[in-house]
């Protein structure tokens, strides 16, 4: 399951949420998507499909099928909606999801290990992946083309190369 949004509050009293958006593939909230609402009230998710979307603000609001009020949607506060593996977009070459990148084994052009990615942030112009090396502190590996040589998920390897600095 991988997270696509989380709802944080109700908006109006026809049933809308608002909903924080953690992916970035616009048609994820179209109309007619179904997605799994993971609350803490339930351990088995509920699926819902979009019946209603539009932007305000900074959030998504969505509506789905058959939730009608305010009342309907209550419990919806603070819940998750994920998706299967099998509703994952195609990506092009050289695009990846997170989940293939996090817990890649890192190594120089030269061979030498340098840690194991632990996390991804996105600060802004490209993506960094934080490098969990032992007994030092974490690398910060900005994902841009001088650095970052090959990345091969299946094998669970990424290979760079350190520019003057990045490894101090």
């Amino acid at each position: 399951m991988f997270n696509v949004g989380k709802i944080v509050n109700t908006h109006g009293i026809n049933g809308e949420v608002r909903v924080i958006r953690i992916t970035d593939f616009e048609d994820r909230f179209n109309i007619g998507q179904s997605l799994l609402l993971f609350t803490k009230d339930s351990n088995d998710p509920v699926r819902v499909v979009v019946d209603g979307h539009r932007k305000h603000k900074n959030f998504d609001l969505l509506h789905f099928e058959s939730y009608d009020s305010i009342n309907a949607v209550e419990g919806f506060k603070n819940g998750m909606l994920k998706i299967t593996e099998d509703q994952l977009s195609p990506l092009e070459e050289d695009e990846y999801y997170y989940h293939q990148i996090i817990g890649c084994d890192v190594y120089t052009t030269s061979g030498e290990f340098i840690g194991n990615i632990k996390e991804i942030l996105s600060p802004g112009a490209n993506d960094v992946w934080v490098v969990k090396r032992d007994k030092q502190k974490d690398l910060l590996v900005p994902y841009i083309v001088d650095v970052v040589k090959d990345v091969n998920p299946k094998e669970q390897k990424v290979v760079i190369y350190p520019m003057e600095g990045l490894l101090d």
